[in-house]
């Protein structure tokens, strides 16, 4: 049979060329690239915080999985008052109270699981004031290691990947927090992952040790969950011990919203402890590219079976994120595992706004590790702790002397006319009748370069986090008059303040310094809604200005 050949007019040739390039550009749509603070995303988010508070009426849940529930709340919103919270932060003193107590005893079956995650929300809620608590969970770790390093349940003859990856990071988020720590059982717990890792490169849920000085083995039961466990462990260790430089003190994290001074006076305090350790990065760096060699050969793919997917996804975050410190590789918001990881919770995510489609755990634990893989939670983490700062999300301590600039500290009336007086002032956080009306019209910012930005890094930290509300309100109302656009970050953090005149001060402050003077309809008395969506709405208009800034203590 002839080939028949079909003749396009000029003018249907052009049409069929235009709905090629508009298939092209739906099917570049689908393949969405999604951030933690994109809207498809921040609705997620606040879907699942609904069901975690509407089920933990119907559903109360106890010990660790309460403490997680909370965790994840928190992470996602700050709200110290929620009785999702509350609930978690009772139940992790429950279990400070009985790990001091229990004379040897265990907790419980998920012992490791419950101290480490407890560490890790009162770490989150204010690790100064937990310091106390923290130091008991930290003994309790210790004595609950193995002699070969790892972590698993009492009295079982092999170590357990799953749980030595909790105690991990539990023992990094310690470290970050100043508490002292034995290295040497960090090193220990390394080189059992060394020694359990199988030889095609994954993890077994329970890893048979060759001993120290033999060959790995093949291990069976190797699988992806496992295996990024293993790695997320080896890195997290490796960066308690600085193997890939220090970087609380020498890294900067590309966060210019946070006062730089900050991490210049927060004190290693595990320096000397950290340098009896002598280890090489090599080991851990050759098992994790390994390991990646491993996944690619056998990529994951979800089945019809019940299976741990939700948990896997929060140690893929975790994995991922320390890669990105361990190797100096720079953020990226929208990397292709997490868009692939947000589509496919939007399809599993159900009509309550909870996650638990065919999953081994509880829906409320399956939504807690959802909501922290959404939020991108260990990469905040590890850029929070960075800055130097403390608190999560809330990013500054409450407490400002060890941050404080010195100068002499003036008292009482009339206002100083000098920023940097004025500063002493409010830097005494209970700054008495000043207020931000008081601020005479013609006081200005020095115009020496190094004094100016010592003076912005201390109003910004003063509207962040002082208790005082007429500080909060003087530095609100200075910054926007600063004509600075590295100020917009902390007046869109201000524009939540419990204080309404704050509030005001920041959106004007951000309708000035944006020229955008009718700024995004942020009434004067606005509801939550109006502050979240003004809030969303100046973090897109930020980014448009500076695409790489990476917001850490927006409220969802």
């Amino acid at each position: 049979m002839a080939e028949r050949k079909i003749a396009f007019f000029p003018g249907v040739r052009l049409l069929v060329v235009g709905l090629i390039a508009l298939i092209a550009t739906f099917a570049a749509k689908d393949a969405r690239a999604y951030t933690p603070n994109d809207p498809v995303v921040v609705a997620m988010v606040n879907r699942g915080l609904e069901y975690l508070e509407a089920s933990s009426k119907k559903q109360p849940i106890t010990d660790g999985e309460a403490i997680l529930v909370a965790y994840a709340h928190f992470k996602c919103r700050h709200d110290l008052e929620s009785a999702v919270v509350q609930h978690g932060l009772s139940e992790a003193q429950k279990v400070v109270a009985s790990v001091e107590r229990r004379g040897g005893e265990s907790v419980g079956a998920k012992e490791n699981y419950i101290i480490s995650i407890s560490v890790l929300l009162l770490s989150e809620i204010d690790a100064k004031q937990f310091k106390r608590e923290l130091q008991v969970l930290q003994q309790a770790l210790v004595e609950g290691q193995y002699p070969s390093g790892a972590f698993s349940y009492r009295n079982d003859n092999e170590g357990d990947v799953s749980q030595t990856q909790y105690a991990m990071l539990a023992v990094w988020t310690l470290d970050r927090n100043g508490i002292p720590l034995d290295y040497n059982q960090v090193e220990k717990c390394i080189q059992w992952l060394l020694r359990v890792q199988s030889t095609d490169g994954g993890w077994p849920y329970k890893g048979k040790d060759p001993g120290i000085g033999k060959p790995n083995r093949q291990q069976s039961k190797v699988d992806m969950s496992m295996s990024l466990a293993g790695g997320s462990s080896l890195l997290i260790a490796g960066d308690a011990l600085r193997l890939w430089g220090n970087t609380v003190q020498d890294s900067d994290p590309g966060i210019p919203g946070l006062p730089k001074a900050i991490k210049v006076y927060k004190e290693d305090k595990n320096t000397a402890r950290r340098k009896r350790v002598n280890m090489s990065e090599e080991p851990i760096k050759r098992a994790v590219k390994f390991m990646d060699g491993w996944r690619r050969k056998n990529p994951y793919k979800r089945s019809q079976l019940i299976d741990w997917y939700y948990y896997q996804l929060y140690t893929l975050e975790r994995f991922e994120s320390f890669v990105e410190i361990a190797n100096g590789l720079p953020k990226d918001s929208s990397p292709a595992w997490y868009n692939q990881g947000v589509d496919e919770l939007r399809k599993y995510q159900d009509g309550e706004g909870g996650w638990s489609d065919r999953s081994l755990s509880k829906p409320q634990i399956s939504t807690a590790f959802a909501l922290l893989f959404l939020i991108r939670s260990t990469q905040r983490t590890i850029f929070t702790m960075n800055a130097g700062s403390l608190q999560g999300g809330y990013g500054l301590p409450k407490d400002t002397t060890d941050i404080r600039v010195d100068g002499t500290q003036i008292k009482g009336q009339p206002i100083a006319v000098q920023v940097t007086d004025l500063l002493d002032i409010l830097d005494e956080d209970g700054s008495g009748d000043t207020e931000g009306k008081s601020i005479p019209d013609d006081l200005v910012l020095d115009t020496d370069p190094v004094v100016r930005a010592a003076q912005l890094d201390r109003l910004e930290r003063l509207v962040r986090g002082s208790r005082s509300w007429q500080a909060r309100r003087v530095a609100a109302r200075l910054l926007g008059r600063t004509d600075e656009l590295r100020v917009v970050p902390s007046l869109i953090y201000a524009l939540s303040d419990p204080d309404q005149s704050v509030r005001l001060y920041a959106r004007d402050g951000l309708r000035f310094l944006s020229r955008k003077f009718d700024g995004f309809g942020m009434p004067d008395t606005p509801s939550v809604t109006d502050l979240q969506t003004a809030q969303r709405k100046w973090r897109d208009w930020y980014r448009s200005v500076n695409p790489n800034y990476v917001f850490l203590d927006y409220d969802l």
